[in-house]
């Protein structure tokens, strides 16, 4: 038996979690008729099936499994011993890729870079504001932020916030003129700043009391798919919006907008940063997280 390459070993890694020859491939750099090329030969040279095919999907046989297990951790250590032979010096280098939306984004630069940067200067950080949840392993990120609920139960998840409320929000100016809410069941009553999600639907509001959550389409006349943009139209008096209390926070303390139904908004999970559990963490992104756990 011809002995398998560790390119052969990676391939059939790369296949077997993502799912998908198209995935591996655009991961690995190869085409994928290589790619399936490679694993055939893979499977006569052990002389075992490794993965189910169907025109729709694939998936690791029994002994598929059974090899993923154990080439994952080996191919980690030996992706770790590489990491420390190439840094520069036993400094981290490089460029580290994360991906997140924009408030989360915003809480990374404030708490976060500036330290990394100043500690790591040898480190390029890539940093892509995308609302729209996406496969940050696909895409080539080391790392993504979301909501803690957001984040695929794969990931490790490393806290950057704490948790915190969505709130609806709006000018005393325009309650003066609308009148006060008691229940999430009036705002259909109210003039709402709906927001339209990165995926084009409107957004439905959450509340939650007692055991008891309601999810309301509210009306408005205004469409807004940015935050401040909703908490600045709240101020100005043209609705009610329903927004982080992070994010509204300075608007609140001023006096410009006014917390409605506090008691039917408890706690989400806050931000998190994370990356696969499945692959090798680059020492710039280890440092990174060092970071950010002394400065939260």
């Amino acid at each position: 038996m011809a002995r398998p390459t560790l390119t052969d070993l990676t391939a059939f890694v790369a296949v077997a979690e993502h799912r998908s020859f198209r995935k591996a491939a655009d991961m690995l750099g190869v085409s994928r008729s290589s790619l399936s090329h490679a694993i055939a030969a893979l499977e006569r040279n052990l002389g075992a099936r490794l993965l189910h095919r169907t025109t729709r999907s694939v998936a690791p046989t029994e002994a598929g499994e059974h090899l993923l297990r154990r080439l994952t951790p080996v191919l980690q250590d030996l992706d770790q011993a590489l990491d420390a032979v190439t840094e520069d010096g036993g400094h981290p280098s490089g460029t580290l890729r994360i991906n997140g939306g924009e408030e989360a984004m915003r809480q990374l630069l404030g708490l976060v870079v500036p330290v990394f940067l100043e500690r790591y200067p040898q480190v390029s950080l890539d940093l892509v504001t995308d609302g729209r949840l996406i496969d940050i392993v696909e895409q080539g990120f080391d790392a993504g932020l979301r909501l803690a609920e957001a984040v695929p139960q794969d990931m490790i998840a490393v806290p950057l916030s704490e948790d915190f409320r969505f709130l609806a929000v709006a000018a005393p100016s325009y309650l003066a003129k609308a009148g006060q809410l008691l229940t999430p069941d009036d705002l259909r009553h109210h003039q709402c700043i709906r927001q339209r999600l990165p995926g084009g639907k409107l957004y439905r509001w959450e509340f939650e009391k007692l055991g008891q959550e309601i999810a309301i389409d509210v009306p408005g006349a205004m469409t807004l798919n940015h935050t401040m943009l909703m908490i600045e139209a709240a101020a100005d008096g043209l609705g009610i919006a329903y927004v982080p209390e992070t994010a509204a926070r300075p608007w609140l303390d001023a006096g410009r907008l006014t917390a409605l139904l506090q008691d039917w908004s408890p706690p989400v999970g806050g931000v998190r940063l994370y990356y696969s559990s499945h692959r090798q963490v680059p020492a710039s992104l280890r440092a990174f997280i060092d970071v950010m756990k002394s400065a939260i």
